[in-house]
């Protein structure tokens, strides 16, 4: 059991804590307190780690792409005879390979369908690695459940074979059709095959050997980017890191020691408030508004306006007189036009330096939908009084 430890406060030199009066006794109890506020921790802002805000240079994926046959299908493949001529080609090559001579064979098959195979191989892959491949069809197959995967090279953008592609097909969608009706779930023609790739070619890296890496922020600035900087230095205690510019941090290897793999598993897990222009970003197609918590507006007053015209066309026939012989019977156009305004519109006023809170409840307020809250924001911004950015997509 650990000796226990004597404090002392305010006192002579060899007289301990239990010879205090009460008076010191109590200044020790709110000394002992304030240095506990003092150590106890901040509360947490919207804090994220350095991995989910930024990408090590080197350390990324390459996209890979294969052309192969699915085979094993219901009925659901290609047409080889009259649309899908490639599929046909590529399963006369394909048997021709395994010594069948099918060249002068009628093949009219519905079985078999033309895909296309993708897929990521992950940073650091070893040769016998698996990999999970989508398979999407490329010809007029209507479905590929059921289907398996032939053996697919797949090509990285050097034209090197990286990963071979071999497996049963699975598929998240489904279709069916009888004779007057045809449902559709998902979409049939395109699955997954999980591990369903084998690493055969190796990516040559070696972090190791690097005497410096970068950081690639996935949404450059300055702000963010020193403060990366002051955080590993911190957590290192060297002169490690410095911002290179506003999307890129530079880490010396050499500085921390050597040991590269080390030095980003310490900086990974690292928390960061990362610092977030003003922005507004509309979507004209859905009418979505998404706007970051820095946007500010100067004191602006804002009417919103609903005019509604009404067209309704009501026709009325005209007949002749009974017994007529020269009368004829004919279509008299009756249109009525109105003309309706909502006088509940009201003028309001939004203050200088509000929230987005308080934005939101002010446009809220006119009683607006996103639609038209999308040409009010779109007038601010022209009138000057919007202080951010507003992209449109």
């Amino acid at each position: 059991m650990p000796a226990p430890i004597a404090l002392y406060v305010d006192r002579k030199p060899g007289v301990p804590i239990r010879r205090l009066t009460g008076l010191g006794r109590a200044l020790l109890a709110l000394q002992v307190l304030l240095a506990a506020l003092l150590a106890a921790p901040l509360p947490a802002s919207a804090t994220s780690r350095i991995k989910d805000i930024a990408d090590f240079e080197g350390v990324r994926e390459n996209q890979l792409v294969g052309y192969g046959l699915v085979v094993g299908l219901n009925g659901t493949g290609d047409d080889t005879k009259k649309k899908s001529v490639f599929t046909r080609e590529s399963l006369i090559g394909m048997l021709e390979r395994l010594g069948v001579n099918a060249r002068s064979a009628d093949l009219e098959t519905k079985n078999v369908a033309a895909v296309m195979v993708t897929a990521n191989l992950p940073p650091f892959a070893r040769q016998g690695a698996k990999v999970d491949v989508t398979v999407s069809a490329l010809g007029d197959a209507s479905s590929l459940q059921g289907g398996t995967l032939l053996v697919t090279p797949m090509l990285g953008a050097d034209g090197e074979v990286y990963v071979v592609a071999q497996g049963q097909i699975t598929i998240g969608g489904f279709s069916a059709a009888g004779a007057a009706e045809s449902v559709l779930r998902g979409v049939p023609t395109s699955g997954r095959i999980a591990n369903g790739g084998i690493v055969e070619r190796e990516v040559a890296f070696d972090i190791q050997g690097l005497p410096e890496i970068n950081l690639s922020l996935r949404n450059p600035d300055f702000t963010t980017a020193q403060r990366i900087a002051t955080a590993v230095n911190e957590a290192t205690g060297r002169f490690v890191a410095y911002a290179r510019d506003s999307g890129t941090v530079a880490l010396d290897v050499a500085a921390a020691g050597g040991d590269a793999a080390a030095l980003l598993a310490q900086v990974e897990g690292l928390p960061i408030e990362p610092d977030l222009p003003a922005r507004v970003v509309i979507d004209e197609t859905t009418g979505v508004i998404v706007m970051g918590e820095n946007v500010r507006i100067n004191k602006v007053a804002v009417a919103q306006g609903n005019l509604t015209i009404r067209i309704t066309e009501t026709p009325q026939v005209s007949q002749p007189n009974p017994f007529s012989n020269t009368g004829v019977t004919v279509v008299v156009p009756r249109t009525n036009v109105q003309v309706e305004e909502d006088a509940n519109r009201k003028l309001a006023v939004l203050d200088s330096g509000i929230t987005l809170e308080e934005l939101v409840a002010g446009l809220n307020s006119l009683g607006v939908s996103p639609r038209d809250m999308i040409s009010i924001l779109q007038t601010i911004k022209t009138a000057g009084a919007l202080q951010a950015d507003i992209m449109v997509q």
